[in-house]
């Protein structure tokens, strides 16, 4: 025969204590919503709501000095379509990603791997402070730093191309040689970040993995293929998916490096001018803001498939422990 059900009678110790647990456990989530709650009412207010509001005008007309705005559908993406100027941006954003992303990942790789051997010599930490300090210098102030380093009369590096007696080059006053100008300012001031997180995903490889196969005599780049690479799996995806998100919203460098007498920001001739610097040029130099709002959702959802498309290779190649 089966068991007899065995029913608490109410006001019994075991359901006393079930009832006290229960009670405690919503207070908990009350307390901890409560601690939240001015975190989340930023998030909200300053950015899950203007994100809304911005998909909601991409398919209006809107301004911001008319009292209504009018719905037409899908007109806004349809004009975007037909102007060159935007599939130019889209050009010139997948050519600054497809460059950046690889030399920033691969650059941060080699400068970590140098700086956890100079951690066991003296002057390590130095060495560490003087990668990670350009990532903390405003952009800003940099870049107009920069504007002079690359200015082709007497910056700095046509007159190092001049001592190594090579051509000199017009940089951000070239059509050729602007966006990898800007390249260049990315990688110097971006790489430091990048190369504290490989640091921190080289530390937690266990070091008894390495002596073991020292001692079945793995050297050198054996040793990096076979065994830190695959290790550091997790950290290279993060970090990938950091620089492609950060470079596909580059906007301050591109917007100081090629302003004033280089014809412009996105200058010249266009040949700088990524999907969010002609955003901020649609938006708040033609008061454009349906259009900017269309581009700005578009500009998200090549985000988005980029990060998933990352995703897909990661599940494939990434090995977590």
């Amino acid at each position: 025969m089966s068991e007899p059900l065995r029913v608490q009678a109410i006001g019994s110790p075991q359901y006393d204590s079930k009832r006290l647990a229960m009670l405690t456990r919503w207070q908990e989530t009350l307390v901890g919503y409560g601690l939240i709650l001015p975190s989340l009412w930023v998030f909200l207010v300053f950015y899950y709501g203007p994100a809304l509001f911005l998909l909601y005008i991409a398919f209006f007309h809107w301004n911001i000095f008319a009292s209504h705005s009018t719905f037409v559908g899908l007109h806004n993406f349809v004009v975007l379509v037909h102007q060159p100027i935007f599939w130019q941006s889209l050009l010139n954003t997948a050519y600054y990603v497809v460059l950046v992303v690889p030399v920033t990942t691969l650059l941060a790789l080699g400068l970590a791997l140098l700086l956890r051997e100079a951690a066991r010599i003296r002057g390590g930490g130095i060495a560490r402070a003087m990668v990670f300090l350009p990532h903390v210098t405003p952009v800003v102030a940099t870049s107009i730093i920069w504007v002079w380093i690359f200015d082709p009369n007497f910056g700095l590096a046509n007159t190092a191309l001049r001592f190594l007696h090579l051509p000199q080059l017009q940089w951000l006053a070239s059509v050729h040689w602007a966006l990898p100008s800007v390249m260049i300012y990315t990688v110097w001031h971006s790489v430091g970040l990048y190369t504290i997180l490989f640091l921190a995903g080289l530390s937690t490889i266990p070091r008894q993995v390495l002596e073991a196969a020292q001692m079945d005599g793995a050297r050198g780049w054996f040793t990096f293929r076979r065994i830190l690479w695959p290790l550091i799996g997790p950290i290279t995806f993060f970090v990938v998916v950091l620089v492609s998100i950060n470079t596909m919203q580059t906007f301050s460098q591109i917007y100081t490096l090629t302003g004033g007498p280089h014809g412009g920001a996105g200058g010249p001739a266009f040949s700088t001018t990524t999907d969010s610097l002609l955003i901020y040029q649609t938006a708040f130099l033609y008061l454009h803001f349906s259009l900017a709002s269309a581009m700005s959702v578009i500009l998200f959802l090549l985000i988005l498939g980029l990060t998933l498309g990352q995703k897909l290779l990661a599940d494939r190649f990434v090995f977590y422990r």
